[in-house]
C-alpha cells in the first residue's frame, strides 16, 4: 500500500505526530515509566535494560512484571544488585511470559558482575568509526554480556541482527539511552553515543502503520526492513530520526490509519 498522505506533506506530518507524543504525559503507561522512579543514571540504565528486554505484549503486562522483579530492590538498585549473592539470586522472581526465571537469574548475575567492576553500561555499545548503526554493537555487547550462561536459551531474549533479527528491544532500551531529554521523555544518559545511530524499535504495529504510509514496503519485520526503514527516517531528520518512532506508536495507537 502506498502512502495515505501526500509526499509534499509527510514530513510535516509526522512531526506533528511526534509533538504530541513525545511529552511526559507519554511516560505514564508505557515501560519507560519503570527506570524513569530512578534519579542516578546507573540505575536508570540497569532498570532500562531489564524492562526494555521484556517490552513484549500488552503493556499493562509488562508494567505489572517489571513492578515485581524491581520490588526485591530500593531507591538506588545497582547498590542492591552488587551485593547480592548467588544464594541471594536464587531466591528472586524474575520472570514475564517466556522470559523464565532461569533467564531472569542469568540477567541478575551478568548485570550483578558488570556493575561490580563498571559504573555503566555506555561502553558496550561503543560504535567502531565505520559503523552507521548499532546493529554491530548489539551483536557484540551480546557476546560479552552472556559469556558466562550456562543456559543458552537466555540468549533469545538479546536479539541479534547479525542473524536477522530487527532487534526491537534492544533498540528500544538504546533510544531511551541515547535520544535526549529535552522532551522529559528519553533520559540522554549516554552522551558518548550518536543519536544519528539510532535504529527504530520495530515491531508489528510500527511495522504496519510504516507501510501504511509508504516508508517500508517490505512485508517481514526483521533486519532488513529496519534497514529500509532506517534509511527512509534519516532522509526526514538525519540528525534524530527515531524520534519518528513516537508518531508511529501514535498512529497505531489512535487508529487513525485504516
Amino acid at each position: 500500500m502506498g502512502s495515505l498522505i501526500p509526499a509534499k506533506d509527510l514530513h510535516s506530518w509526522l512531526d506533528n505526530w511526534v509533538d504530541k507524543y513525545e511529552n511526559i504525559n507519554f511516560i505514564t503507561n508505557d515501560p519507560i515509566s519503570i527506570p524513569h522512579r530512578y534519579e542516578r543514571p546507573v540505575d536508570r540504565e540497569f532498570v532500562g535494560f531489564v524492562t526494555a528486554s521484556i517490552s513484549w505484549g500488552r503493556r499493562a503486562s509488562i508494567l505489572k512484571s517489571a513492578e515485581k522483579m524491581f520490588s526485591y530492590f530500593g531507591d538506588q538498585p545497582v547498590d542492591d544488585l552488587v551485593d547480592l549473592s548467588d544464594n541471594d539470586i536464587a531466591d528472586i522472581i524474575w520472570s514475564h511470559r517466556t522470559f523464565l526465571n532461569i533467564d531472569g537469574w542469568q540477567f541478575i548475575k551478568s548485570l550483578r558482575d558488570y556493575f561490580r567492576n563498571h559504573s555503566s553500561m555506555e561502553k558496550l555499545f561503543i560504535t567502531h568509526p565505520k559503523e552507521v548503526y548499532y546493529n554491530e554493537a548489539i551483536d557484540r555487547f551480546r557476546l560479552n554480556i552472556s559469556k558466562d550462561w550456562k543456559y543458552q536459551r537466555t540468549l533469545k531474549h538479546i536479539a541479534s541482527p547479525k542473524a536477522g533479527s530487527a532487534a526491537k528491544r534492544i533498540h528500544l532500551f538504546l533510544r531511551w539511552m541515547v535520544r535526549s531529554n529535552d522532551r522529559g521523555v528519553d533520559f540522554g544518559d549516554w552522551e558518548n553515543l550518536d543519536p544519528r545511530k539510532l535504529s527504530c524499535p520495530l515491531d508489528v504495529h510500527s511495522g504496519n502503520v510504516a507501510r501504511d504510509l509508504g516508508l517500508l514496503k517490505r512485508s517481514y519485520n526483521d533486519s532488513k526492513s529496519l534497514l529500509e526503514l532506517d534509511i527512509a527516517l534519516r532522509k526526514l531528520d538525519p540528525s534524530d530520526p527515531v524520534k519518528y518512532d513516537y508518531a508511529l506508536f501514535g498512529l497505531g495507537e489512535s487508529a487513525t490509519l485504516k
